[in-house]
């Protein structure tokens, strides 16, 4: 349990700063003697002895910067005094792994899922009209919104018409890694199980063909897998009642779906953190760690994502890699990401927003730190490209950009069923057809954002739940939303606009 009187806590024996659990007026004693001096807002640090300029900073008994000048004990750690510099890091693969303690098949948990006819299980059921490209967006948007409110009343167990447009499909080399990723993207949502059916929508000229695609990705037309081209049916008005045609005769067949009592062992769940604060490693993140721990020892797969998020971090999961193959792409994603934003004059460190640096996160390297925990402490069973199917059983990894929408719709991609979504400052977004599950690391911001927020984490810092209290609390609903529970993002309705694959390449 948390002291509920400290006004800081030290997170580990090595750290040389605390970090503030309330705001600190200069000249307040905070432990043994040390003075602020500085104001020090609720989620930032400060020093608790001298250092040196160059001189390492530690939290969590992990670097996540270097002074850039002398800083004294009790002043404000932060960015108007912190750098980042290389330094080496021990990845001892494998070093961590540990056999994982399973619960016997007998005793795993269970959820009312959508047992599909190839094997797959989804926890929503939805129809999907899926643009090629940004020109025929609009055309698959009409489409779907045919379908809203009445049109869906005489369906009770079809979750909705979605529309996924998007901005790329054309102006990209057809051989290039960028049309790659796309398609890979587009299938992975077509084969998805939350989709009873999918409709495909393009214009007509795009590089991204259906033609191509369907080839490409070696998907079949069937009753509930269709596609039109806009200038091929002549033009916007045919197009959509040739569409609402196609969706309408897929209705019928979506609606015969009943859930059934399935295995826990079924559950895909993506971790993603957005908004983050200096609380979120220390209750959300740690709390959704237990969960991902609880899901794995389960049989189910957890997806940990957003590569420029573990960067600082990495060598945690390294070492908790299965064997040496494993370890080694880890690192290679790592480096690829080093190259990828040299080549394009920027750093990782860009990846820590103004809300971030805010909410107390000074540099990458304590953004991942936090970041990590999420994927709790089991073994890293796989590393996965971005939006390949996921098939591995255990704590996997994704390679996505931290952006959100992207890292999500690349999970999704990839098979996860379950989102769950960490905030410390905030975010409002959902991700159809996939129901996202909202943690708020601080009750201050619960509070404020209740409506959006699925459950608070923050009482692990009021002293009131324990991290794995807190864990199996998500891990039942988990269990419970993958039934069918709606989550706050879905009872709002988002979801329409946060299909947003990872566009790379020149737009030509």
């Amino acid at each position: 349990m948390w002291n509920r009187d400290a006004k800081t806590i030290r997170l580990n024996s090595q750290d040389n700063v605390v970090m503030a659990l309330t705001d600190l007026s200069s000249g307040s004693e905070i432990e043994m003697g040390l003075v602020c001096l500085d104001p020090i807002p609720t989620g930032h640090k400060v020093a608790t002895k001298n250092i040196e300029a160059d001189g390492p900073i530690r939290k969590y008994g992990q670097i996540i910067g270097f002074a850039s000048i002398p800083i004294k004990a009790g002043q404000h750690v932060h960015t108007h005094n912190v750098e980042l510099n290389d330094f080496i890091r021990d990845y001892a693969i494998g070093e961590h792994a540990r056999a994982t303690e399973y619960v016997p098949d007998e005793r795993r948990a269970t959820f009312e899922g959508i047992l599909r006819h190839d094997g797959q299980v989804g926890t929503r059921n939805y129809i999907g009209v899926l643009s090629t490209v940004s020109c025929s967006t609009t055309v698959a948007r009409f489409i779907a919104d045919t379908f809203r409110r009445e049109g869906l009343k005489n369906y009770p167990h079809v979750d909705g018409v979605v529309a996924l447009g998007q901005f790329a499909g054309c102006g990209m080399g057809a051989d290039s890694e960028g049309f790659e990723l796309l398609q890979r993207t587009m299938a992975g949502y077509a084969r998805h199980p939350n989709f009873a059916g999918i409709l495909i929508v393009g214009l007509g000229c795009e590089v991204n063909q259906i033609d191509c695609f369907v080839a490409n990705m070696q998907l079949k037309t069937t009753p509930l897998f269709s596609t039109l081209n806009i200038q091929d049916l002549g033009g916007t008005e045919k197009a959509v009642r040739f569409g609402v045609d196609r969706v309408q005769s897929m209705l019928s067949q979506a609606n015969r779906v009943r859930r059934k009592h399935l295995s826990a062992e079924h559950l895909i769940v993506g971790l993603e953190c957005g908004g983050s604060d200096a609380y979120s490693g220390l209750s959300a993140n740690a709390a959704l760690g237990a969960a991902a721990d609880l899901v794995v020892r389960h049989g189910g797969t957890v997806i940990l994502s957003e590569t420029p998020e573990i960067y600082g971090a990495e060598h945690l999961l390294s070492r908790r890699a299965v064997n040496r193959e494993i370890g080694e792409k880890l690192i290679d994603r790592i480096r690829w990401w080093k190259e990828y934003s040299t080549r394009h004059g920027s750093e990782i460190n860009n990846n820590v927003t103004p809300g971030n640096k805010a909410g107390g996160l000074t540099s990458i390297l304590e953004k991942s730190l936090g970041a990590v925990a999420k994927g709790g402490i089991t073994n890293l069973v796989e590393v996965y490209g971005y939006a390949e199917k996921v098939s591995a059983k255990g704590l996997v990894f994704m390679d996505t950009p931290g952006y959100d929408p992207v890292s999500m719709t690349g999970m999704i991609a990839g098979g996860a069923s379950v989102i769950c979504f960490t905030t410390g400052r905030g975010t409002v977004c959902g991700c159809k057809p996939v129901p996202t599950i909202k943690l708020a690391s601080n009750t201050q911001m619960y509070r404020k954002m209740e409506g959006d927020m699925d459950i608070d984490c923050g009482v692990i810092l009021d002293g009131d739940e324990t991290i794995p209290e807190m864990g199996e609390r998500i891990f039942q609903l988990i269990l419970e939303t993958a039934s069918g529970r709606k989550t706050k993002s879905e009872t709002f309705g988002f979801g329409d606009n946060e299909f947003v694959p990872w566009y790379i390449g020149a737009v030509t």
